[in-house]
């Protein structure tokens, strides 16, 4: 199954093209046991990561990376290196995890999402409104939450607060998300495995880290009236 949106979505150049792919490349190829292993330990963990945000169970997942390193050894001959090797792993992930995931949460395509779309990055009561004394400025400015002392007292609990808002996000915010900040992947390395283009991606990422700010004001201003 193709990344939804990938015919929108032009090919955005991966940043990690050039790092040694095409020499791995040949050596997948050729049956190199020991370039597989390489991939292993590179990726098997991420890629298991990344297929836990689909599927209910860990042994789900497990499965998940399973049936990608087949899909990878049984179409390395048609990686045509439009992208990184990396990508392509994780799209072939992303895609059979999808399939899966079906069963657990329900998915929406890319394409529905985006700049088009009417959501409000920020709930418009957070600004003044005409008669305010300054029209469209803060109601109150956003807690610096990265400040608060309830970071470093109860950091367990923060990351759970993060952990239950990032399951509440629609599915393209949240993969976005997951892997630009979670994983540490580069704007055009999400593009080219979601099919997304460079502004609805950017659209998706703000939006939702817009909504776990707002998680997390929510429950730091919970513990101060506490």
């Amino acid at each position: 199954m193709a990344a939804a949106g990938s015919h929108d979505a032009p090919v955005v150049q991966d940043e990690a093209v050039a790092t040694g792919d095409d020499e791995l490349v040949v050596r997948l190829r050729a049956g190199d046991e020991e370039a597989f292993r390489e991939l292993l330990d590179r990726y098997e963990a991420p890629l298991r990561r990344v297929a836990r945000t689909y599927v209910a169970t860990d042994a789900a997942a497990d499965e998940v990376v399973a049936d990608t390193w087949l899909g990878v050894l049984k179409g390395i001959d048609r990686f045509e290196q439009r992208s990184s090797l990396k990508t392509w792993i994780f799209r072939i992930l992303m895609n059979i995890a999808r399939t899966r995931g079906t069963r657990d949460k329900r998915s929406v395509p890319f394409s529905s999402l985006g700049p088009e779309d009417a959501e409000p990055t920020i709930a418009p009561e957070r600004f003044q409104g005409p008669d305010g004394a300054h029209p469209g400025g803060w109601v109150a400015f956003p807690t610096r939450w990265h400040d608060h002392p309830e970071v470093r007292a109860l950091a367990h609990e923060t990351l759970d607060v993060v952990r239950d808002a990032l399951d509440m996000l629609p599915p393209a915010q949240e993969e976005v998300v997951r892997l630009r900040d979670l994983e540490g992947w580069s704007s055009s390395e999400v593009c080219n495995a979601l099919g997304l283009t460079e502004t609805n991606q950017r659209v998706l990422l703000h939006r939702g880290r817009a909504k776990l700010r707002a998680a997390l004001e929510r429950y730091f201003d919970e513990a101060e009236s506490a």
